[in-house]
């Protein structure tokens, strides 16, 4: 039952937003004092009625303390300095005050974290666990070329393994990946509405669009409100479905740590962050970073790739790394050719397999996502095609 800090009557509205039975304190004091009697809880919520710096000092002994336990910050107003200060100190989320779905949100991502942390990913109540095929691809910037990666992926995987490969665009309010082969999104995310809780493989491939041999692709909605009909519940279960039908599946997300992106980088065997060498880029992805150690994903399944790596703009690769305390995994360079592919609806890999951001993405690739026993690649694949779908 999670402990909610914050006197009556604002903590009655706070409460419902949290849902479920929950124990009220007016104190961090007597918070603390019931948390101390339940070694079994893992959830305190503290409203804007504490202070700030009261908040974020209990949460950074608590972390020290209880590990396992997550604090969710209600305030008045959210900025960036609140929330890098946040997560210094070990609070999971901060919510604006009178958000309700996203606290109630909140909530139900660091209570899985903590069952994550404590009894492991094991998957008993039917929620998504990673596998290998599955590889979420995000940047916290949009510009970074994340899309184009995203289907470059899809098609180097497919030729380099001979297997099934699904480039899944989550991006539900602005997806580009059918534009980016110029697709006609006939089919959508939102056609599988109608079959909430009882999604199939039949009904998943009744919405993929096939691309090329070995490659199929899931669009997203074409009007950006209907972005906001598609359940989170839903998501998980079309990538499920999606697991069991093809080798790999990369996935393409928008700019922004949604809970549907949430949902993917969970079921993700890989996450692949990428960014471009100026400071907006670095500073969100640096965020992104710390915002994913704390929500306890192994840094052992995260590859950060550079983007426009050769530009001349001051920041080297070196300065890129320490920004981002964190080796880089692969360096895509700058290109004409990149543009003019996207305007022309033809992945770089199949256009021009030799090119060196072609030879740069089949390579991180190789090193980090296809799995051994899938390596078979041959020699007359790696020919120049035109893109089109068979």
């Amino acid at each position: 039952m999670p402990i909610l800090c914050e006197p009556k009557p604002e903590a009655d509205e706070l409460s419902v937003s949290i849902g479920g039975d929950v124990r009220t304190a007016d104190s961090l004091r007597a918070a603390a004092r019931l948390l101390a009697d339940d070694p079994a809880e893992t959830l305190v919520v503290i409203g804007p009625e504490t202070t700030t710096d009261e908040a974020l000092t209990y949460s950074a002994a608590l972390r020290l303390d209880r590990p396992g336990v997550g604090v969710i910050l209600v305030r008045e107003q959210v900025d960036v300095d609140l929330l890098t200060r946040a997560l210094q100190s070990g609070v999971r989320e901060v919510v604006a005050t009178g958000d309700h779905s996203a606290l109630r949100a909140a909530c139900r991502r660091s209570r899985e974290v903590s069952r994550r942390m404590l009894f492991g990913a094991a998957g008993a109540g039917g929620e998504l666990v990673p596998e290998g095929g599955m590889i979420t691809v995000f940047a916290p910037k949009g510009g970074c070329g994340k899309t184009m990666l995203s289907v470059n992926l899809g098609v180097v995987l497919a030729r380099e393994t001979g297997q099934r490969v699904c480039v899944v665009d989550l991006n539900l309010g602005f997806g580009d990946v059918a534009i980016n082969v110029q697709l006609d999104p006939v089919r959508t995310v939102l056609d599988a509405l109608p079959m909430t809780g009882h999604l199939d493989v039949t009904g998943a491939a009744s919405l993929l669009t096939h691309y090329r041999p070995g490659l199929d692709m899931l669009l997203a909605p074409v009007t950006p409100g209907e972005a906001e009909r598609v359940p989170s519940a839903l998501v998980a279960e079309l990538l499920g479905v999606l697991r069991e039908m093809f080798d790999y599946v990369v996935v393409d997300t928008p700019p922004a740590l949604t809970e549907h992106v949430l949902i993917a980088m969970d079921a993700s065997a890989h996450h692949v962050l990428i960014t471009t060498p100026d400071v907006p880029a670095l500073k969100n992805l640096r965020v992104t970073l710390d915002m994913l150690d704390l929500l306890s994903y192994p840094r052992e399944i995260r590859s950060l790739v550079l983007n426009r790596s050769d530009s001349k703009v001051g920041l080297g690769a070196e300065d890129v790394e320490r920004v981002l305390r964190s080796p880089i995994a692969a360096h895509l360079p700058s290109s004409r050719a990149i543009p003019l592919s996207i305007n022309k609806g033809t992945p770089i890999t199949l256009v021009n397999p030799k090119h060196p951001v072609s030879q740069a993405i089949t390579k991180f690739a190789r090193q980090r996502l296809v799995r051994p026993a899938a390596a078979a690649a041959s020699p007359g694949n790696e020919q120049a095609d035109t893109g089109r779908p068979a």
